[in-house]
């Protein structure tokens, strides 16, 4: 599987719109596997979606980067209530540094 990660966002809005251009260009997006799933209440994940560039207490500085295959390694952080799902990458990092809408 791949989508198209994009490099410190600062909320859900830029990173729509910014796929949504990518997509249009037809630039093709990065292979990647999922780590571990995080799921949060409505509430919480409106918060997350709301500042990309926040540390949060779920994520640990091994948590990104890549594997053996050349995949991402991802967090995805879905929304209990709507099913939405950002995926995380963090490369090193204590806050979603790469970021992509899984659909």
């Amino acid at each position: 599987m791949w989508l198209l990660f994009g490099r410190k966002f600062t909320d859900i809005k830029e990173l729509r719109e910014a796929t949504e251009d990518a997509r249009k260009r037809g630039v093709v997006g990065s292979d990647y596997t999922v780590i571990r799933e995080v799921e949060l209440s409505d509430q919480e994940f409106q918060k997350f979606c709301s500042d990309f560039l926040e540390e949060q207490p779920w994520i640990e500085k091994n948590d990104g980067g890549s594997n053996v295959a050349g995949e991402l390694r991802c967090i995805r952080v879905r929304n209990v209530e709507t099913g939405e799902r950002i995926l995380v990458n963090t490369e090193g990092y204590e806050y979603p540094r790469y970021t992509a809408i899984e659909e």
